[in-house]
């Protein structure tokens, strides 16, 4: 038996007594922090006009989170195989907790920035963690394709609510509460993760890689930089250009490495098996869809149709609801028309939600509620996608395969925002022209801004006067064609992504037995 074949069935170790309850504890951090993601996201603007950040802080409060993340999800993941995936959780869950409470002595743009920074080595210890000890406590491989998709269902849930929730918190209580609100969860999340969770580790981990370390971080964190970089200043742009050959250096000196080590720090062979890479993909492909068309959705409800941020977050639920009522049912669907069915073919429909947006004459918020509920619906087949990635790992790799799933849901949430940002950022550009807004008396530098962003061009709008009203109309004109076009080009995507997903993964791949 290779490395990377399955144990039989007669070596299944017995099933966790607590496994259901430990799920609940592992669902439950989950979901805290997907929604402090997006809670932070939401009270930035409170958080901008309170402490008053130049433009470079602005955007290390906005970055630092993810850079943290992306540059700790492989270490991580390899130390907690090594030293305990429990101690792992229960250590993110403190750092998440204190970070979060320290918030009540911030008072400047770098104490915040500082503070992020924390909360993202929290998270990049929290999310690979409940991965990998799912794979540990659910030995049974049809259990555990039920319980991965209720770990992809949090996760939705988790990324919808947030915003309702820090619209709630922001109405009531200062920006502060954004942050405070973890502090009494990850409380309760500590004691019953001490309690219910069994601790785990590899038996072999091999010595560990020093250099290999190093590289990842390097790499992915100058990856992520360059991505979002170039997303915001163009293809030509120094900062990124530089960052994106520090990544293909590092990162291939890293794959070289871990392909030569018969102990790496992150099982890069995984992917020779279709089905674990068929299952990537279409996580990479979901994020970079998903991330790039919901921002800029929530930015239109705001600024085009003039919802408040909790009434925002209110509509933005089809597409929790879409997939709350499908992840839980992909496991039991497999199991009838086969994973490789519902992987590709909700892959499929969540690309036709997406055209929607695009084909539909008008748009308004009942098309935008039916989409997004379409979408939803097919990231159920996120479920099975995570299923396939831990099935088609060993329990002792179970870290590996859950530091390259978050990576790759981090790595698309990036290029989501950059790529599909572009082609925004682009089509918006070239429905509000320079000569539009000059004859309206808007030029120079008042000009560019009312080009870079709806809110700048609002801002304009409103020191305009007279001809305010018909700027104003014309840039939400402009964004709402973005936002159209941006969902052409992740519909596109995710339907691409549906094919080769199909192509790739075998027709007879079963997640419930537990082997490909």
């Amino acid at each position: 038996m290779t490395v990377l074949e399955h144990t039989t069935s007669s070596t299944v170790p017995a099933p966790h007594p607590r496994r259901w309850a430990g799920l609940a504890v592992l669902s439950a951090s989950l979901l805290l922090v997907v929604m402090d993601m997006t809670v932070l996201n939401v009270a930035l603007p409170e958080i901008s006009a309170d402490l008053r950040p130049d433009s470079v802080s602005l955007l290390w409060m906005v970055d630092i989170y993810s850079l943290v993340v992306s540059g700790l999800l492989v270490t991580v993941a390899n130390l907690g195989d090594r030293w305990g995936r429990k101690r792992m959780l229960v250590t993110g869950f403190s750092i998440f907790g204190l970070a979060s409470l320290a918030v009540l002595v911030a008072d400047s743009p770098g104490q915040v920035i500082a503070i992020r920074a924390v909360l993202g080595i929290g998270g990049a210890m929290i999310m690979p963690s409940t991965l990998s000890m799912i794979r540990q406590l659910f030995t049974d491989p049809r259990e555990r394709a039920t319980a991965l998709g209720i770990w992809a269902t949090m996760a939705a849930l988790g990324g919808a609510l947030g915003p309702i929730l820090g619209g709630a918190l922001l109405q009531a209580f200062s920006w502060h509460s954004a942050f405070l609100v973890n502090v009494p969860v990850m409380a309760v999340a500590i004691v019953a993760a001490l309690i219910l969770l069994p601790e785990s580790r590899s038996p072999s981990p091999g010595r560990w890689d020093a250099i290999g370390t190093v590289l990842s971080m390097v790499g992915m964190v100058a990856l992520v930089y360059s991505i979002k970089h170039f997303g915001k200043d163009g293809l030509t742009a120094t900062g990124a250009l530089v960052s994106g050959a520090v990544a293909i250096v590092a990162l291939g000196a890293f794959v070289r490495r871990c392909l030569r080590r018969p102990d790496p720090i992150l099982e890069i062979r995984l992917f020779r098996r279709p089905a674990f890479s068929a299952g990537v993909i279409s996580a990479l492909a979901a994020s970079i869809a998903m991330v790039g068309t919901m921002l800029l959705l929530s930015q239109w409800m705001q600024l085009v149709q003039g919802y408040s941020p909790l009434g925002t977050g209110l509509r933005l639920l089809p597409e929790a609801v879409g997939a709350v009522i499908a992840s839980p049912l992909a496991p039991a669907l497999a199991s009838r028309i086969g994973a490789r069915a519902v992987l590709a073919g909700g892959t499929l429909v969540s690309g036709l939600g997406f055209l929607v947006l695009f084909l539909w004459p008008t748009l308004n918020y009942p098309v935008v509620a039916g989409a997004t509920l379409l979408v939803g619906i097919g990231l159920g087949s996120l479920a099975i996608a995570s299923a396939v990635i831990m099935a088609g790992a060993p329990p002792e790799k179970s870290g590996s395969a859950a530091a390259i799933e978050e990576t790759s849901y981090e790595l698309g949430g990036a290029l989501g925002v950059a790529v599909l940002g572009s082609v925004a950022g682009m089509v918006y550009r070239g429905g509000l022209t320079t000569d539009d807004l000059a004859g309206q008396g808007i030029t120079g530098s008042s000009a560019d801004v009312a080009r870079e962003s709806l809110g700048g061009a609002l801002d304009i709008a409103r020191e305009a006067g007279a001809s305010g009203a018909r700027v104003a109309a014309e840039a939400q004109a402009a964004f709402t064609d973005s936002l159209v076009w941006a969902s052409l080009a992740g519909g596109a995507l995710m339907i691409v992504t549906a094919v080769a997903v199909w192509l790739m993964t075998p027709r007879d791949l079963d997640v419930s037995s537990g082997h490909d």
